[in-house]
């Protein structure tokens, strides 16, 4: 039986919902769930993504009476979805109890090899770029939840410091100045790993 909200669009099936048909909002969710599982992909394990995906889609069902509409219903999940994931890591980190590992050696290693002037095939090629996505990656986990999600969205996925803020529910000002202190920070962690 088709629900009385299939093929409405966006803000026809919001109204059905905030009007007391709440299976209407199932609608929203399957055809979103790949544009937030997208995100999720960018931001938090894989493991993990199922559970942080629920708790994106709770948290627009919760808030769907404020929704304005001026960006669209896309745009405005997609605020909800990344600060979901701010908040994965805020809890993560302070759950946390043993602090990052340190380096192993081969990873001390292959810094002190990227530092050189050795060319090497693509195969190597392709390792390096691995080992650099898991020390960067190690890097990021010592750095705040607030400074992982600015260094993630402006300097690894290209988004402005306008759109960052817009998805984070920050200040532009305060996004600039984050992500600048953000940057000096992954730098010195990075450099402590080289020594």
């Amino acid at each position: 039986m088709q629900s009385p909200s299939e093929g409405l669009d966006d803000t026809d099936i919001i109204s059905h919902v905030l009007g007391g048909d709440v299976n209407a909002f199932e609608i929203l969710v399957e055809k979103y769930q790949h544009h937030v599982f997208s995100i999720l992909r960018k931001h938090v394990p894989t493991d993990q993504a199922d559970e942080v995906a629920h708790d994106v889609f709770v948290r627009a069902y919760q808030g769907l009476a404020g929704f304005v509409g001026k960006s669209g219903f896309k745009q405005w999940l997609s605020g909800i979805a990344i600060r979901t994931c701010y908040d994965f890591w805020r809890k993560k980190y302070r759950r946390r109890e043993v602090p990052m590992s340190e380096l192993t050696e081969a990873h001390r290693e292959w810094v002190e090899n990227t530092i050189s002037d050795v060319s090497e095939s693509a195969q190597e090629q392709s390792d390096r770029q691995t080992e650099a996505q898991e020390i960067l990656e190690a890097a990021l986990c010592r750095l705040s939840a607030e400074d992982r999600m600015v260094i993630e969205l402006v300097y690894l996925e290209g988004y402005s410091h306008k759109d960052a803020a817009g998805l984070l529910g920050w200040s532009v000002a305060n996004i600039k100045i984050r992500t600048f202190r953000a940057r000096k920070k992954l730098h010195k962690i990075l450099l402590e790993k080289k020594r």
